[in-house]
């Protein structure tokens, strides 16, 4: 069993969602970004995942694509985010999960970013521009280093893509809550939980929910229906807002505090399917 999978095992037992917290690897700053890891999983994070930085955004909206380019900016690269991992991994048990495109996997060399990737402790892997049908080379790599390979669903997948998908991934299923870019929204869309269902169907491995999840609210909602939600522009909006303030590290900590409260005893315990 996979660090991912350990995880969604003791959240569930425990009657709670698991939450899922994104942030841009170097972002604002590798330095601060590597000082705000731990803070994050101090304050009950289940899962992390790093973004590794990119020039050209495939489903980020602004709040992340600004992150990015700050990123790109202070001179951070996948091997650097792969150290960032691995420094992280030295002193915390928190899974991580690594969210890049499939452009920066290519450039790296594919069995050796799956390799250095287990090396430096990273646990998953989310490639948002690679669909299962065409994930022929990377899976067979991931799998030989033992990273998990985390596909993404969306609203428009039909029931054969479901099913592909589901049969391929592990760890989690990535459940986009809505078509579009990824952004803070004020409501969940109504036809979530049909979408949430529709998976379950075909899987009993662990759904997680992501795009718009942005408050407490939203990670109840979230965590009535799957089995986690995932949270990246909200908390990278307050990292940019509260950069330069003496207490960022707090404030992110008290923001993860929050979310995470909000997942507790919202699910039949050992429930997953």
């Amino acid at each position: 069993m996979s660090r991912i999978e350990a995880r969604f095992e003791e959240t569930g037992a425990a009657g709670d969602g698991a939450l899922v917290m994104f942030v841009v690897a170097g972002h604002p700053t590798p330095g601060v970004c590597a000082e705000l890891l731990p803070a994050i999983a101090e304050a009950g994070a289940d899962i992390i995942e790093l973004g590794i930085p990119f020039s050209d955004p495939l489903a980020d909206g602004p709040v992340i694509q600004a992150a990015s380019q700050r990123a790109l900016g202070e001179g951070m690269s996948p091997r650097g985010v792969l150290e960032m991992a691995a420094g992280f991994r030295a002193k915390w048990d928190t899974p991580l999960v690594v969210m890049t495109c499939w452009n920066p996997i290519y450039k790296y060399g594919v069995e050796a970013f799956a390799r250095e990737s287990a090396g430096a402790g990273v646990d998953g892997v989310i490639v948002t521009d690679l669909p299962a049908e065409e994930a022929g080379e990377w899976v067979p790599a991931a799998r030989a280093s033992g990273l998990d390979t985390i596909f993404l669903l969306a609203p428009t997948s039909s029931s054969a893509r479901v099913k592909k998908v589901v049969d391929l991934a592990t760890g989690f299923v990535y459940c986009v809550s809505r078509m579009g870019v990824t952004g803070a929204r004020d409501e969940l869309p109504a036809e979530l939980g049909a979408m949430v269902e529709r998976i379950r169907a075909e899987t009993a491995k662990p759904v997680a929910v992501g795009f718009g999840i942005s408050r407490p609210e939203h990670v109840v909602e979230v965590c009535r229906l799957a089995d986690g939600a995932v949270v990246g522009s909200a908390v990278v909006s307050l990292i940019e807002r509260e950069q330069s303030s003496a207490g960022l590290r707090q404030k992110v900590r008290d923001f993860v505090s929050e979310l995470k409260g909000a997942t507790r005893g919202l699910r039949s315990t050992g429930r997953r399917r």
